[in-house]
């Protein structure tokens, strides 16, 4: 946390990341700050600490979420896809409606817990879509845009590079690449995804690599902002490190602990 200048108050935001529906600290995580910045995955579709909380086991129960994660962590991916469209198959041919509705359950509620003012961009299990429908007038969505609070100038990237997981907001590397550009150069830079740095991606809990941006690493070195801000991996081997003149930190840490990451300048 940077320090404050003796006798002066500055500024202060609160961040969180990986929110995954807990919307009871999220209304509590901007006190004492003049801002909040949220980097998405507000959705909890499945509690890997948790496998009764979630759309999947809402939809399919707990034991059916134990196999899916079984799978997974085993990085069987595509008999998590099988056993998956099997489960779906299930229920006909209104999978995108069931899961749109309990989204839109979701969101209503965290949206709504948001403090004013709020800075937001998306995480990989987001649908950005929805967003506009949902964000008050004291949110505001940036992917690729830059903001100015408190004298610094902080930059948004949304979602998540593509992976065996097809999440819902998982974009190519070239766009991925241009939306970091776009940034350019800022204070603080925010983004849902890591840098491409093995012990900043690397989940210790699901025992895989997780997907970092090798562009968002490339303009790190590069612009060499103050912070670099991000969440996605939620336990990782580090959750600070500095690269070059950018000190680096993880904060997807929000549902599970339900406190916030703190800013001062």
């Amino acid at each position: 946390m940077a320090p404050t200048p003796t006798g002066h108050r500055g500024t202060r935001v609160h961040v969180v990341s990986d929110v995954h529906g807990n919307a009871r600290d999220l209304a509590r995580a901007g006190e004492g700050a003049d801002a909040l910045i949220c980097l998405g995955d507000l959705v909890l579709f499945l509690d890997y600490a948790d496998h009764s909380r979630g759309i999947f086991p809402n939809l399919f129960g707990t034991e059916n979420a134990d196999r899916i994660v079984a799978l997974r962590t085993a990085r069987r991916f595509e008999e998590a896809r099988a056993f998956g469209a099997r489960l779906w198959a299930g229920v006909g041919t209104d999978r995108e409606s069931l899961i749109e509705k309990a989204v839109r359950r979701q969101y209503a509620e965290l949206f709504a817990a948001f403090p004013t003012p709020t800075y937001a961009t998306y995480g990989n299990v987001d649908m950005p879509p929805l967003w506009q429908e949902y964000a008050g007038p004291g949110t505001t969505v940036l992917d690729g845009q830059r903001v100015e609070i408190g004298g610094w100038t902080f930059g948004f990237v949304g979602g998540g590079l593509r992976t065996p997981m097809r999440t819902p907001y998982e974009i190519g590397d070239e766009e991925y690449a241009a939306k970091i550009e776009a940034v350019g150069e800022v204070d603080v830079l925010c983004t849902h995804i890591p840098p491409e740095v093995p012990e900043l991606v690397y989940d210790t809990v699901a025992r895989r690599f997780e997907r970092g941006s090798r562009a968002l690493l490339d303009a790190i070195r590069r612009t060499r902002p103050r912070y670099s801000l991000f969440g996605h991996v939620h336990q990782p081997l580090a959750r600070r490190m500095r690269i070059g003149a950018t000190e680096c930190v993880n904060v997807g840490h929000f549902a599970g602990t339900g406190k916030p990451w703190a800013l001062e300048w």
